[in-house]
């Protein structure tokens, strides 16, 4: 004769919740790796804004001195910890970079080297905007020993329109796929806690308080949620790891700490929709009368 395995108080399907919970938190991990690595292209194209400062023809190291000295206190130049980002070219350095680069020697046809000294410094973010760059380019002019000031005005408002664009959207998939992932995770545990509620109702039944009903439950999805956070943050990293080793410098658009910041995100997200998600069911079956509950 066989004996029906009586179930316990806090047992509900236990490989079946896990695994909606991993693929939910899978998935909005992976778009938080896209937003990760989306931001730090952002900034890598933003610090690529520069501004060159072309110098008169027959200027003197003085001048040079004096030029250089001015740009690294200017508020919108960039910096990199103290240091300013200002980066001197002479027009015998300039003149080397093109022929190496197109292989043509201009000088020897011109019989003289037209380019001139410059300056190149890198905008700070906050400065980056097309009034701000106007302002900048004609302070600069101002300066003696200064020919010219030139940016790539069309680049700059292309790349601030597609920015704004980008983190527009961005922050729409992300409002909308974390609000799937919530109701997801919330309906696999309620679907999973369904076959428990007879068993609930027999406890309140017999005089159980409701805290010692709740507690088995919340303690199992607390767990269940947090298992499914790990196994979630190995597949992310591990897809991450293969993703390096097959395109070249994405590690370059990465951060140690966000993505740690990251992975600690996708655990404690599956470990509080668990515990919540779980309350709330337990408390509705809790309230529900015996003909709600067939």
């Amino acid at each position: 004769m066989k004996y029906k395995k009586k179930k316990k108080l806090g047992s509900f399907p236990y490989v079946s919740v896990v695994f909606s919970i991993t693929l939910a938190l899978f998935v909005i991990g992976l778009f938080g790796l896209l937003i990760l690595q989306s931001n730090k292209l952002k900034d890598s194209i933003r610090e690529n804004i520069t501004i060159q400062i072309y110098l008169d023809k027959f200027v003197t190291e003085n001048d040079k001195i004096r030029i250089n000295k001015l740009l690294t206190q200017k508020k919108y130049v960039a910096k990199e910890g103290d240091q300013a980002l200002v980066e001197y070219i002479s027009k015998e350095d300039a003149a080397k970079i093109f022929i190496e680069s197109t292989g043509e020697d201009f000088i020897e046809f011109l019989g003289d080297n037209p380019l001139r000294d410059a300056f190149t410094i890198k905008i700070d973010p906050a400065y980056q905007q097309l009034d701000s760059l106007k302002n900048i380019e004609t302070e600069l002019s101002k300066v003696d020993s200064v020919f010219e000031v030139v940016y790539v005005q069309n680049l700059v408002q292309s790349i601030n329109k597609n920015v704004t664009k980008i983190s527009l959207v961005l922050i729409g998939f992300t409002v909308i796929l974390l609000f799937t992932v919530v109701v997801l995770i919330n309906n696999t545990i309620r679907l999973a806690l369904f076959s428990q509620r007879f068993l609930i109702r027999s406890m309140q039944l017999v005089g159980a308080k409701a805290d010692f009903i709740i507690t088995p439950f919340v303690k199992r999805a607390g767990l269940q949620g947090l298992l499914a956070g790990i196994i979630a943050t190995a597949l992310l990293f591990g897809l991450l790891t293969y993703a390096n080793s097959v395109i070249e410098e994405l590690n370059q658009l990465q951060s140690v700490k966000e993505l740690l910041l990251l992975f600690g995100f996708v655990l404690l997200l599956g470990f509080i929709l668990g515990i919540v998600s779980t309350f709330s069911a337990v408390k509705k079956y809790l309230k529900m009368s015996l003909d709600e509950l067939y």
